[in-house]
């Protein structure tokens, strides 16, 4: 009897004025081939990140996606856009964050 654990991105999606990046992950479990459980996980990558320093200056970090899947990857280059990291940072400091 072999149990085998697999852990797949079975889905990518592109949602928002800012293409965040939502990546549900698959966990399957098999016991000699045949699937026995399976669960999720889902994580959503935003292009920028923003802090409001105590001057009330902006710091504005790039979203580092080197640890990701190359298709991951793929798409963050594709979408995130100058002009769309210009944006998202635009609403971050009108948001507060």
């Amino acid at each position: 009897m072999a149990i085998t654990k697999e852990l797949i991105e079975d889905k990518i999606e592109i949602v928002g004025d800012y293409k965040a990046i939502q990546v549900r992950t698959a966990t399957v479990i098999k016991e000699d081939g045949v699937e026995i459980s399976k669960s999720f996980h889902r994580k959503s990558l935003d292009c920028v990140s923003s802090v409001k320093n105590d001057d009330d200056s902006w710091t504005h970090t790039d979203t580092d996606v080197s640890g990701e899947s190359t298709e991951v990857q793929g798409i963050a280059s594709a979408v995130w856009t100058t002009d769309i990291k210009n944006a998202k940072k635009t609403a971050n400091e009108n948001a507060g964050i």
